[in-house]
């Protein structure tokens, strides 16, 4: 993305656009208890923004000028997102999640050691988190997507909307920094590993584990929910050295299979130094191999963006 596109695409940011919405309708129409536990994870994991956004101050992201420029706007846009979600709930007479962002957990500490180890061992740190943030904000604008589906609220799913253009937006850079970001088979291989390793779904570590099987099978659960699970798959698929990746519909089946198992978190510290070792050992061996890049085209829409953001944002 050139300065002249990145310009343009600041000029677009802006809080998120309420003008009309029907707040004194939403008790009208009553929302069914799944519903409203799926708002109020999303509404928790929105106000959140702020604590990704101190994680990633500490790497070194912060040092390429568009990566830098995009999360000022990401930041301030999903700041908003959580706003608008808490009155929604509060106008349906629910109560929103408000907690403490600035206590640590345990959790939160290790996953910031392990981040930290990996952006100063790997000068492409760079693009795993285009990697990973292409892959939550597909899921994400899925989930609003879904929800708006299994919880017909006129004035939710007006809101859901709105939300929904942003999220595409959000998506559409990390996906195409990422497709940028993974041209050298070296940064492929490395990017993969992590996310084989680690991912888990939005808001896992920050809500109990019973919330997050919860929200996922839920929307993500039955012939509807596995089909937009396997959509996401397939988008992430179409990043180079990403094809045949197992995300959404992987972990739906695994949670299936064992409900009772931990979800998987942030590494021990023990891990951690694991971890380093094996993302040296596996830079060195890439960095060894003369294999081709894999080639791989990007979904898009006519006017060239994913086709998941060019759908929602139309």
């Amino acid at each position: 993305m050139d300065k002249a596109r990145i310009d343009t695409w600041t000029q677009r940011s802006r809080a998120l656009d309420l003008d009309g919405l029907a707040w004194d309708e939403i008790g009208r129409t009553p929302l069914a208890p799944e519903a409203v536990r799926t708002l109020l994870y999303m509404q928790d994991i929105e106000s959140h923004t702020v604590v990704y956004v101190r994680q990633l101050l500490s790497t070194r992201v912060i040092d390429d000028p568009e990566v830098a420029t995009f999360l000022a706007c990401w930041f301030y846009e999903e700041t908003f997102h959580g706003r608008a979600l808490a009155r929604f709930l509060t106008a349906a007479g629910h109560a929103p999640i408000v907690r403490e962002r600035s206590r640590r957990s345990l959790i939160s500490r290790l996953e910031e050691q392990a981040m930290g180890a990996l952006a100063r061992a790997w000068p492409d740190f760079a693009a795993v988190h285009m990697v990973w943030g292409a892959i939550n904000e597909l899921t994400t604008l899925t989930g609003y997507q879904r929800l708006a589906e299994l919880a017909p609220h006129p004035v939710l799913a007006d809101l859901l909307g709105r939300i929904i253009r942003d999220e595409s937006r959000h998506f559409s850079f990390y996906y195409h920094q990422a497709e940028r970001r993974l041209a050298r088979p070296a940064v492929q291989r490395v990017a993969r590993f992590l996310v084989d390793r680690f991912w888990a779904p939005v808001g896992s570590g920050v809500q109990p584990d019973a919330e997050v099987r919860f929200v996922a099978e839920y929307l993500l659960g039955g012939r509807d929910g596995r089909a937009a699970a396997r959509k996401i798959d397939e988008t992430v698929r179409r990043l180079p050295g990403f094809a045949g990746v197992a995300l959404a519909e992987a972990w739906i089946d695994r949670m299936e299979r064992a409900p009772a198992q931990p979800i998987p978190k942030a590494p021990s510290s023990t891990s951690v130094r694991r971890g380093h070792e094996r993302v040296q050992a596996s830079l060195a061996r890439a960095c060894s191999t003369c294999t081709g890049s894999i080639s791989v085209s990007t979904p898009s829409s006519a006017d060239g963006r994913p086709y998941v953001a060019a759908r929602r944002s139309a």
